[in-house]
């Protein structure tokens, strides 16, 4: 069976600055795979690629058997891939509902509704508080959003850029595990993360990024008790 997204010598360039250089790796089907690396790595570009906001300099991506490097961003969701930035980009004017249903922008079907209930029990904060100024939430109240309003698309394929980034451990670990439950739910799932022993431990696979090229890539327990990984990323001697 073919992955489910196939990246391919992937080069990426910021004018004469080379971001990417040809990496390839592959997504399967139910799997969560995690990108790790410090900044600057090349991390964030990859996804930013992937979803159509970039454009490549050279190699392909392939997303369930079709060539997307060329596809406009927006027809990229409505393809199955749902991206939930860095930085987490709600809208802090609107209601949390509103976020919520903009995740939903691109269909028309009768279930936005039913979706909708389920991004409140996977986050019940939301739903509790879905009249509220989004802007008004704390960072990690902010990252459920984020995640709640890409899984609107009904994403198979849902990456997910840094969403443990200046959360409190607490948080972190509830991000973590809405990813694990997201993953046993059936979505794929393609994880950015600086905090790599919490995304290796998730990741059935795993790739080392450094300035912009795989170093290191298995399994995420492999990686774990890499001697290279737990010296560089997860401050072990």
């Amino acid at each position: 069976m073919s992955p489910m997204l196939e990246v391919r010598d992937l080069e990426v360039a910021y004018g004469k600055i080379t971001a990417v250089k040809g990496i390839s790796f592959s997504v399967d089907e139910g799997q969560v795979v995690t990108l790790i690396g410090t900044n600057g790595a090349g991390k964030t570009t990859t996804l930013r690629t992937i979803s159509g906001l970039l454009r490549p300099a050279a190699g392909s991506i392939t997303f369930q058997g079709k060539r997307i490097d060329e596809v406009p961003a927006h027809d990229i969701v409505t393809l199955g891939l749902a991206h939930s930035p860095e930085g987490r980009r709600i809208f802090p004017r609107m209601t949390v509902e509103e976020n919520l249903l903009l995740g939903a922008f691109a269909r028309n079907d009768k279930e936005i509704r039913t979706d909708l209930q389920a991004a409140y029990d996977l986050f019940p904060i939301l739903g509790e508080r879905s009249q509220q100024p989004a802007g008004t939430f704390s960072g990690g109240e902010q990252q459920m959003l984020a995640m709640g309003r890409a899984m609107m698309s009904r994403p198979k394929l849902l990456m997910l850029d840094e969403p443990s980034m200046g959360l409190s451990p607490l948080m972190m670990k509830r991000i973590m595990s809405t990813v694990d439950t997201l993953r046993s739910q059936g979505t794929t799932i393609l994880l950015v993360e600086q905090n790599a022993q919490a995304a290796l431990k998730l990741a059935d696979k795993g790739y080392v990024l450094e300035v912009g090229k795989i170093v290191l890539e298995g399994t995420g327990k492999e990686l774990l008790t890499s001697d290279d990984v737990r010296k560089a990323y997860l401050g072990e001697d």
